[in-house]
């Protein structure tokens, strides 16, 4: 069960979920992208990204790094993030490297990832009331 998680059965579904569907799009070892990527379904860098990513369901494999955000519903990471990341769902698999602010609803952390900033949960995040404005009510003459 994940280290943020409240819901341990609505999670593990999700889970599922995203380990059922098959792999979309693959960004191989020998290839370079500088720029956004955004994709749909799922999909897996073998290789580097300098820029942000946006998308479903993301594994970063071993050999996979990636210069920028990410901003996914799942993320597996087994490489390198030097950046942000925004994801329901964060697995840091051992081999793991990530340098940046993690918001989640479930993280997951193997002994031995190497996890380097800030933590925060997207529940908080996003139930957090906002502030309302000071209102002084003058005396009645």
């Amino acid at each position: 069960m994940g280290m943020f998680s409240k819901n341990g059965g609505a999670i593990e579904q999700k889970i599922q979920m995203a380990d059922s569907k098959a792999i979309s799009s693959i960004i191989d070892t020998s290839m370079k992208i500088n720029g956004e990527v955004t994709f749909k379904g799922k999909a897996r860098i073998d290789g580097q990204v300098d820029g942000n990513i946006t998308g479903e369901h993301l594994i970063l494999s071993g050999t996979g790094v990636v210069n920028g955000d990410v901003t996914v519903a799942s993320f597996i990471c087994q490489g390198k993030v030097e950046g942000n990341i925004k994801a329901e769902l964060i697995t840091a698999k051992k081999t793991c490297s990530i340098n940046g602010k993690l918001e989640s609803g479930s993280l997951t952390v193997e002994p031995g990832a190497t996890i380097t900033g800030e933590m925060k949960t997207l529940s908080s995040a996003r139930t957090a009331p906002s502030p309302k404005p000071a209102t002084i009510k003058k005396p009645a003459k």
